[in-house]
């Protein structure tokens, strides 16, 4: 009897958490917490032979809100497990394709008479909703295709790490911060405003074609993908596994790849599928588990055990948020020693204190963001926060811990901690790079009061002023005791602040001042139209009131801004402090000449795709920044405009199959670097 009040209590649990994850609300608990406790339901159920009405071990997912409509074909999830042996005899003797699994909300797409039809999420896999009407706001979805029969596609629309930082960094006050880039995912694909949703570049991505066209039988699995490709589809990252025994080394090489952190799109672990789909047909469907469309390999968590050291209260730009700070352990070939615990009813759950001795269990999600899995805290209580940590303003608990997570704000509007987060982006290497000020620091200039604004940093008198102040461990000022505060870190900020004041491009300032909507592809965008100097005089313009609407109109016109972020950018600068700051700190930097008057433009006239990681350039971003400046042009997929695909990969990708069927040249980063 209590096994089956055990499984109806999980299954409660599970499903709400489900809710909350396939419809865009705040995360309820980790997906360590998730998987935990599905298999302790799947062992449960095995054990007594019994599975109850609505367990998730027999779903594929949660009811979708809003216009409901049934999948044609049922949208059924894969079986997974974290053991390669269980794989490789799933693979028996047959041919496997492998792939990323992606980390987003899956999507179905049809397409009649070569004409996008209808877009469906996967909902709980038999009934989904239809957003049809944002299919134009999703980037990788085409609207038309050649092929002109019935086909269906499934795949993952995701938002890529970056752009997860910077939206999280441009939500309004008071709203806490999405937990993961899924979340924020399936949160943007439930808002009804398509402007809005396109303005956090969320994009498609094929990873099946589950009805194809009707006079070309496609038999193998990498048929069906290159068929994709053909029709203008993106599709997922795949490589050719011939033999199962050697399912484990290409399942370490692509694990490595993951937890390199050069993997922009979120991926939660691996897929494996027969190559030959005739005899995936063969196979039988068990619950909502389709056993021949493939299984889904997941990472196995790597955890340590680790000694709470004490709660951190850090007041961001939304809300306070506790941090558990412990004793270092090392994960996935890095040295981890705090963690996120996301708001109070997380805390609650957990019983984390600090007056005891509290034992931590500690991971990795997706092998890259440090979370705390468990807490061992014999009943430990925690104290929070009656008084921001930074102003000493009142702070205030919002939310009821039921419908909403509990989440500490502090009252004061003009609390400087509420900026530490865009303090962090304008001194980065992406906004003003200066070398050596981490957000620590930071953070440590304002609680300690000395930055109230990016001008108080920039002034140099004031920091050197009060370097014999910062630098006096035995006094009584904020900053005593804490590292990296000594005479000659001081003075080397100084030089750095100095440095990086003396050589700014415009890209760069614009970015630094997280304009909302506008990152580094927005400001290049409008540095192809006006030169910095002239960029600087229509600003000056616009925060002084004139010409808004001319300014606004030829924004928008810009290919690749459009309405939301011109209409971002302007209303910015309407506000009279974000206006004065932008004067005041570009008076205290020299901009240096437009790229375009110092740069040979070796790449005009080209267009590029670059795909995996880069060895000479920075990144990516770095690498299309200097392909723009030269004249070049550089898209996010091959097609025939394509002149140029630059991969130091040596698999096969979806990229490099569909630049080889289209003639196109595939050169290495270094080749490039030769020749251009």
């Amino acid at each position: 009897m209590r096994e089956k009040e055990r499984m109806s209590e999980l299954i409660a649990r599970l499903n709400e958490a489900s809710d909350v994850y396939y419809n865009g609300g705040q995360a309820i608990m980790t997906d360590h917490e998730w998987d935990a406790g599905f298999d302790e339901l799947a062992a449960l159920e095995a054990k007594t032979g019994v599975v109850l009405p609505g367990s998730p071990t027999n779903k594929a997912g949660a009811e979708a809100e809003g216009a409901k409509e049934a999948h044609e074909y049922p949208a059924l999830s894969l079986n997974k497990s974290k053991d390669v042996a269980v794989l490789q005899k799933w693979a028996g003797d047959q041919e496997v394709r492998l792939s990323w699994k992606l980390d987003g909300l899956t999507l179905v797409l049809t397409y009649d008479g070569g004409k996008l039809s209808k877009v469906l999420t996967r909902g709980n896999g038999l009934i989904g909703k239809n957003i049809t009407y944002l299919s134009g706001a999703v980037s990788g979805i085409p609207e038309t295709i050649p092929c002109k029969d019935h086909i269906v596609v499934r795949g993952e629309a995701t938002i890529s790490y970056p752009d997860f930082e910077e939206i999280n960094l441009s939500l309004p006050e008071g709203t806490e911060p999405y937990a993961n880039p899924r979340n924020l995912a399936a949160g943007t694909l439930n808002l009804d405003n398509p402007d809005e949703v396109k303005a956090r570049r969320v994009s498609f991505t094929a990873f099946t074609l589950v009805k194809g066209p009707d006079d070309r039988p496609l038999r193998n699995w990498g048929d069906r993908m290159q068929w994709l490709i053909g029709q203008g589809f993106s599709v997922v990252e795949y490589s050719f596994v011939y033999y199962a025994d050697d399912l484990q080394d290409m399942i370490d090489l692509w694990t490595k790849r993951a937890a390199s952190g050069q993997i922009e799109t979120p991926v939660d672990g691996l897929v494996l599928v027969y190559e030959d789909t005739e005899y995936a047909k063969t196979l039988t469907v068990t619950g909502h588990h389709d056993n021949g469309a493939g299984m889904a390999f997941k990472w196995q968590d790597v955890t340590a055990e680790t000694r709470l050291d004490h709660i951190e209260w850090s007041c961001g730009a939304t809300c306070i948020t506790p941090v558990a700070v412990f004793d270092p352990v090392e994960l996935e070939g890095t040295s981890v020693s705090r963690a996120s615990l996301h708001n109070i009813t997380q805390m609650k759950k957990m019983g984390i204190g600090a007056d005891k001795v509290t034992t931590l269990e500690v991971f990795k999600a997706n092998m890259i963001i440090p979370q705390v899995a468990s807490a061992d805290a014999h009943g430990t209580a925690f104290t929070i926060p009656e008084k921001c940590p930074v102003c000493g303003h009142p702070a205030k608990v919002e939310g009821d811990g039921i419908t909403t997570p509990e989440v500490l704000h502090c009252t004061n509007p003009d609390c400087a901690a509420k900026k530490l987060k865009k303090f962090a982006r304008f001194v980065s290497k992406d906004g003003l790079d200066i070398d050596g000020l981490s957000e620590k620091k930071l953070a440590d200039l304002v609680s300690g009061g000395y930055m109230h604004a990016v001008t108080d940093l920039l002034f140099m008198p004031t920091l050197y002023r009060h370097r014999g102040e910062i630098t006096d461990f035995n006094g009584e000022y904020p900053l005593r005791e804490r590292e990296g505060w000594g005479e000659s870190s001081v003075l080397n900020l100084v030089e750095a602040i100095e440095k990086a004041v003396s050589d700014v491009d415009m890209e760069h300032f614009l970015y630094a001042f997280s304009i909302p909507m506008c990152g580094h592809d927005v400001s290049r965008k409008l540095l192809s139209v006006w030169d910095a100097g002239a960029l600087a005089a229509r600003i000056h313009n616009l925060g002084n009131g004139w010409d808004q609407q001319c300014f606004f109109m030829e924004m928008q016109a810009i290919d690749g801004i459009g309405r939301a972020k011109a209409d971002a950018f302007v209303s910015w600068f309407r506000d009279e402090k974000n206006f004065e700051l932008f004067q005041d700190v570009l008076r205290m930097v020299h901009i240096r000449k437009d790229k375009r008057e110092t740069a040979e433009e070796t790449c005009k006239g080209l267009t590029f795709v670059i795909t995996g990681s880069v060895h000479s350039f920075k990144n990516r971003a770095e690498f299309k920044a200097y392909v723009e400046a030269h004249g070049g042009k550089v898209a996010g997929s091959v097609s025939k405009n394509t002149d140029f695909l630059v991969s130091n990969e040596t698999g096969t990708s979806s990229k490099s199959v569909k630049a080889e069927k289209l003639g196109i040249p595939v050169i290495t980063e270094d080749a490039f670097i030769s020749k251009f």
